[in-house]
């Protein structure tokens, strides 16, 4: 025979148990692999601190002769100690943002496209096909910006300046858009076609993201919207994009980050001035990467070190603009922003 001993039931005046404290207790191979992940986290970190420092350490001299004005000088003279950052910074962001503007209804309506009207047989070669874009060298999307891009952009910028010269930045003064005779010399080279040029090469990158994103929303969420009526579009509007929308802006900020740092496509499409240039339209352009790419290699000690300091604010500019796409991407939860 059998006795069941039964715990004693806790009365209503009974003082509550204390929760008890699970604990797991990890094995030799989960110890490795934990301090492997914590290992290389703290690698990572301490390459970019010692960039950021190296990149502080070489520009210093720069940095201590200039003093605030090297934020605000139009000019890039370190000979005559007359330099600063204004123009390649404002340059940057503009090719950038043209680059964003362009990329990000592209990257989103492949996104799209892919993740909810491909057909299955078609998906993984689409996919496979933009990420392909991303491993295609910039000089590669360099010399066709060059040598097929200007031309074609060309009759686009003289509609838009035309046209929608009342809107700001796509405006050229002293220019007749209407005029036969007039030198489309004035239309190459320029912001606009460089911001093209990056698109193309960030475009992967965001479509990856927000690829992603669509993908995880939840199939009930999904299949409850089309029981309610709602055709394919209404289902995406009412569930796939509010559920991505994290996953938009955080693959947005990744490619602005990557299109700031672009170098070689924008220095071979560009033509180099040194005063801040607003009209996107216009030939002129600079950027701060490829300014260092344009006087890196004949540069004096001192003008080395103007570089590196210039190097150092787009290195901080990337950094906050990451920054911001992961706290961004982290504080998304079930596609909406808490």
């Amino acid at each position: 025979m059998t006795t069941v001993v039964m715990a004693p039931v806790p009365g209503p005046d009974s003082p509550a148990e204390p929760a008890r404290k699970v604990r797991s207790v990890a094995g030799g191979a989960d110890r490795v692999f934990h301090l492997s992940l914590r290992g290389a986290g703290l690698t990572v970190l301490i390459i970019m601190g010692t960039i950021g420092l190296f990149l502080f350490y070489r520009g210093a001299q720069a940095l201590a002769d200039d003093g605030p004005k090297f934020l605000y000088v139009q000019a890039w003279e370190p000979s005559s100690h007359n330099f600063g950052i204004a123009t390649v910074i404002v340059g940057t962001l503009l090719i950038a943002m043209v680059a964003v503007i362009f990329a990000v209804p592209l990257a989103t309506g492949v996104a799209l496209y892919i993740s909810e009207y491909a057909p299955r047989k078609l998906r993984r070669g689409l996919i496979n096909l933009v990420d392909l874009m991303a491993a295609v060298p910039s000089v590669v999307f360099g010399l066709w910006g060059f040598y097929f891009l200007s031309e074609k952009v060309i009759p686009l910028a003289k509609f838009l300046s035309s046209h929608f010269g009342w809107v700001p930045f796509l405006g050229i003064r002293d220019a007749d858009p209407n005029n036969p005779l007039e030198d489309l010399t004035i239309y190459k080279s320029s912001t606009f076609i460089a911001g093209i040029v990056v698109a193309l090469m960030i475009m992967p990158i965001i479509c990856s993201v927000m690829r992603e994103s669509f993908t995880q929303a939840p199939i009930g969420e999904r299949e409850g919207a089309y029981a309610l009526g709602a055709t394919r579009w209404g289902m995406i509007r009412a569930v796939v994009l509010p559920f991505g929308r994290g996953g938009m802006i955080g693959g947005t900020m990744l490619g602005l980050g990557r299109a700031m740092g672009e170098t070689i496509a924008v220095y071979m499409i560009i033509s180099p001035t040194f005063k801040i240039q607003p009209e996107i339209l216009r030939s002129g352009a600079n950027s701060v990467s490829s300014l260092i790419a344009l006087k890196f290699g004949a540069a004096s000690p001192f003008e080395l070190s103007a570089l590196m300091a210039a190097g150092l604010a787009l290195f901080a500019l990337t950094l906050v603009v990451n920054f911001g796409a992961s706290a961004v991407i982290a504080r998304t939860r079930s596609g909406q922003m808490t």
